[in-house]
């Protein structure tokens, strides 16, 4: 049994829980938290730098695709009231469609995200999940959203899914890691807990590998195809993994709550608990995302609002 099976088999065995109440009320408290003129508005406009714009459905085409990076790269034609609206932080589609967002981004800053690794169940055979990576790095994907195996996970094979993320990280070469946990599946904050400590340690234990760069690895909450996605108390204990990692290790590890989030004010409420977690430096694209595509528009209505004082109308805004 390798170094990191044995230190996983401890962790199952000691007490290592998540008070549930304690972790509810804090991000209860937390999403009370008012945000008013220049602050929100400041707010609003760092939540549209860090969204991943997303399509993820059996009907995507290369048209669509375009669109999406189309509105990837100018959310909002113009500016709104002298407000600049920025580029989001990247689109993320199926390995098949990289090269059609890779060459529709061309010249912009948004990065390229696929998902991998058999999304969203993450139960096919290693090797095409290796392969299907691969592929998405091959075509110019700059980010790798994987998947991990919950079954192996809730059977207590702890070892075989850190394996897995290790050859998923040695599959992505340069690009950037995202571990999606699949949190509504895991039962328990905390299975959520272990998964996200597993996780963060199995990424960073890559044989020969140098030390990790601040955001080069994330962990993801949910692939948005399972409900419940992210949750406040969810995402919250998942930032506590990623702060207890950094207190030990200095590493900034990033962070992704997905599906679910449609509204500007749930955004900023995970603001909010981001910087009380984590403290300033992860108010930053690089370190923290989030999975949508719906809150986009609602962050533009939002934005108009702080600026002109009336809301626009839905319309108002394109529908990648």
């Amino acid at each position: 049994m390798g170094r990191l099976s044995r230190r996983y088999t401890v962790v199952h065995m000691r007490v290592n829980t998540v008070d549930s109440v304690m972790l509810e009320q804090r991000a209860a408290q937390l999403a009370k938290r008012s945000i008013k003129t220049a602050s929100k508005l400041a707010g609003l406009q760092l939540a549209m730098s860090m969204l991943d714009l997303t399509t993820l459905e059996g009907k995507d085409s290369p048209e669509k695709v375009r669109s999406l990076c189309r509105k990837a790269i100018r959310p909002y034609e113009g500016a709104i009231d002298g407000v600049a609206v920025p580029s989001v932080a990247a689109v993320c589609v199926y390995p098949a469609l990289v090269r059609v967002a890779k060459d529709a981004l061309a010249g912009s800053d948004v990065k390229v995200a696929s998902v991998a690794t058999g999304f969203p169940s993450g139960q096919y055979p290693l090797e095409v999940r290796l392969a299907d990576t691969t592929r998405a790095i091959q075509d110019g994907a700059d980010e790798i959203d994987m998947v991990i195996n919950r079954g192996a996970f809730l059977a207590g094979r702890y070892s075989d899914v850190a394996d897995e993320i290790r050859q998923v990280k040695a599959a992505c070469g340069s690009a950037h890691l995202k571990i999606i946990l699949e949190t509504g599946e895991l039962e328990t904050y905390d299975n959520i807990r272990r998964a996200s400590d597993l996780a963060i340690d199995a990424a960073s234990s890559l044989p020969g590998a140098p030390p990790l760069e601040d955001g080069e690895v994330f962990i993801k909450t949910s692939t948005g195809k399972v409900s419940p996605a992210a949750t406040l108390p969810v995402t919250l204990v998942m930032l506590e993994a990623i702060r207890d990692h950094y207190l030990a290790t200095g590493v900034r590890i990033g962070m992704k709550p997905a599906g679910g989030i449609r509204t500007a004010k749930q955004a900023l409420q995970y603001l909010v608990m981001v910087k009380e977690t984590l403290g300033d430096a992860w108010l930053t694209p690089r370190l923290f995302r989030f999975g949508a595509s719906s809150l986009a528009n609602d962050l533009l209505r939002q934005i108009v609002k702080q600026t002109s004082g009336k809301y626009a109308a839905s319309y108002d805004f394109s529908e990648a």
